[in-house]
């Protein structure tokens, strides 16, 4: 069974953060399928029990509105029980963005791997490629 992790990067650095997730989802012993949010299917994802999903900070901190705001819009109501990753970079604010998302997934009932979310700030460094890795693992595990 393959753990989705899908994602929208419009600069490639939440692109970055996706293949880490995914390289820690590898070494955990599971398959991963690192999609673009373009790709992805909100029912199909749902099907499975955990995932991961990306989203950069967009205009006043929030989800990228053309395609990844729908996509979460769509999955809400799907997510009661299901084991999530949220990740994603940002440019400028604090993470309200993330932190509205966390709010969000937790009141339609997910659990979530890292109840903060995993947020970078413009590239991502070692230290949150290593997170995202570790998280990558942790949710493989849910499985």
């Amino acid at each position: 069974m393959s753990v989705s992790v899908v994602y929208w990067s419009g600069t490639g650095n939440t692109q970055t953060m996706a293949e880490a997730v995914a390289e820690g989802i590898r070494m955990a012993g599971q398959e991963p399928a690192v999609l673009e949010v373009s790709a992805a299917d909100p029912a199909a994802l749902a099907s499975g029990n955990a995932f991961a999903l990306g989203c950069p900070s967009m205009g006043a901190e929030q989800l990228e509105e053309t395609e990844m705001e729908p996509f979460v819009e769509a999955l809400e109501p799907l997510v009661s029980g299901k084991n999530i990753l949220l990740f994603g970079s940002y440019g400028w604010g604090d993470g309200e963005w993330m932190r509205d998302w966390t709010e969000r997934m937790k009141n339609a009932g997910a659990v979530l791997v890292r109840a903060e979310g995993i947020i970078a700030n413009e590239t991502p460094d070692e230290e949150a490629l290593e997170e995202c890795r570790s998280a990558g693992r942790d949710l493989a595990a849910k499985v």
